[in-house]
């Protein structure tokens, strides 16, 4: 049994004048999902957000922006394509494309270079590495558009891999429950004042969509014991307030590795969980934000690079 959780992800901002994104209805967002090989399982809203929780990840819909996370064989860049032919480029403020490397890269549909020449075909993009390649490493690509973040746009990001213990064990065993994970990963605590909407896969697998008024966070979980992997994202200030979030998740899951990522933030990790600071790199994109991307290990590892592509 094989499953790959490494993520693709989407983030795209509309000019003001539009309309609003949540006005085009599930209609329009189930073809934007299917573009991409995915289906909507169900969603969660409130008066700021629509929530779609997805069969590969999840899918945030805001007035002026969307934020699209696949994982598995899906192919995400056809949505980004999908969604540009459909609202024209000159009404795209802002446009990033993410991808994690795969476990199994050969079981992609398409590899990151195929995906940053599709979307170099209909604009310009500016491109990065983040990693060596062989180890965990990352790939960021943005619209090459000079664009002002609002003042508190921040995300941040925890990419956990080959998680162990009691919690873990539980992710892999039969009947699994939404109750029995919620309380094992404690998110009553860790996202307090959140409604949660959540599935557990089969023969295993978790997501959650969390909404508080503004805020949002999701974490998805592909707990193979050879190939497991844990995102975490979410708009919270995690290099302050809400740091504790990613100490408790690391302290739950006990990964061999992880690495944060963070844009117009710094998260803080205090409890460094036995592993090992192996590297820490900044990059400031000239679409206004600023990366920061850090890895750690349970054992020592060489350093890691900032590449350009």
């Amino acid at each position: 049994m094989f499953f790959e959780g490494s993520e693709k992800k989407l983030e795209v901002v509309i000019k003001t004048g539009n309309a609003s994104l949540r006005s085009r209805g599930r209609p329009f967002w189930e073809s934007m999902v299917s573009a991409a090989n995915a289906e909507i399982l169900s969603i969660l809203s409130n008066e700021h957000c629509d929530a779609y929780l997805l069969s590969e990840s999840s899918l945030f819909v805001w007035d002026d922006r969307f934020l699209m996370l696949t994982c598995g064989t899906t192919t995400l860049v056809n949505s980004a394509l999908l969604f540009i032919e459909d609202i024209g480029l000159n009404e795209v403020d802002f446009l990033i494309y993410q991808r994690k490397n795969e476990y199994h890269s050969q079981l992609q549909k398409s590899s990151i270079d195929e995906d940053l020449k599709r979307l170099r075909s209909c604009l310009p993009m500016r491109a990065y590495q983040l990693g060596y390649l062989d180890s965990h490493h990352h790939y960021l690509a943005h619209f090459n558009n000079p664009y002002e973040p609002k003042i508190a746009d921040h995300t941040s990001e925890l990419l956990m891999y080959h998680i162990e213990g009691d919690v873990a064990d539980y992710l892999r065993a039969e009947n699994q429950t939404c109750e029995g994970i919620r309380a094992r990963l404690d998110l009553e605590r860790l996202l307090p004042g959140f409604e949660l909407n959540d599935f557990v896969f089969s023969p295993c697998g978790y997501s959650v969509n969390a909404l508080r008024g503004t805020d949002y966070a999701t974490i998805h979980i592909t707990p193979e014991q050879n190939s497991s992997y844990v995102s975490f994202e979410s708009n919270l200030d995690l290099g302050g307030e809400y740091s504790f979030i990613l100490d408790g998740l690391l302290e739950i899951l006990k990964p061999h590795s992880w690495d944060t990522v963070g844009f117009n933030c710094e998260p803080r990790v205090s409890k460094a969980n036995q592993a090992h600071f192996v590297e820490r790199c900044d990059l400031m994109l000239n679409c206004g934000y600023k990366v920061q991307f850090t890895h750690r290990k349970a054992k020592n590892e060489t350093l890691l690079p900032i590449l350009s592509l």
